[in-house]
């Protein structure tokens, strides 16, 4: 594990199109799929990463909380070659076992992860309903030797503050976390 910090894409980003592989269905996953009325969450993971497995009991409460409101959308883009745990059948065996089932698809070629500019796992991206980037980087300042349960509270904040309209700062932290397992 190599502790990699995001990169930030630019806020105001349009949405990143992609068409992946859904695990959860094995057929494809496309962003033409996005409710245009909802925002969106783009999230990359992985299915090893202990700063991602810290965050499991977050990802259940944050689709419970928001998986009406928003488009919520995982991403993975580890190499599955050097890293068969994160294969497309132990993703959708890690979603079943959470009891989740937004997307969680698999980008085999890491191409959208690198248009993203995705660097670690876990990192988030939020557009709002016109698809533009309001908030990128960490879920909150917690991580697997913090001690500490996560709250979400980066992440939820710009979520409440995008539903009811407020302003969300530009004051926006990297996340940390595994770096992406990059194919050689």
């Amino acid at each position: 594990m190599a502790l990699t910090y995001s990169s930030m894409l630019d806020l105001q980003t349009d949405l990143i199109q992609f068409n992946l592989l859904n695990s959860l269905s094995n057929t494809n996953f496309s962003s033409d799929l996005l409710d245009n009325n909802k925002p969106s969450l783009i999230m990359f993971i992985c299915n090893h990463c202990p700063y991602v497995i810290h965050y499991h009991g977050e990802l259940v409460r944050l689709e419970l909380d928001y998986g009406k409101n928003i488009n919520m959308v995982a991403i993975s883009s580890n190499d599955i070659i050097n890293y068969p745990q994160d294969n497309p059948e132990k993703m959708k065996e890690l979603w079943s076992s959470l009891g989740l089932s937004f997307p969680y698809l698999f980008d085999d070629t890491q191409e959208i992860a690198k248009r993203y500019k995705a660097e670690c796992t876990p990192e988030s991206y939020l557009f709002d309903s016109n698809k533009k980037l309001v908030y990128r980087g960490r879920i909150d300042d917690t991580s697997p030797s913090s001690n500490y349960e996560p709250s979400g509270r980066d992440l939820r904040l710009a979520i409440n503050n995008l539903q009811n309209n407020k302003p969300i700062s530009d004051e926006q932290f990297p996340s940390m976390g595994c770096n992406i397992k990059w194919k050689s």
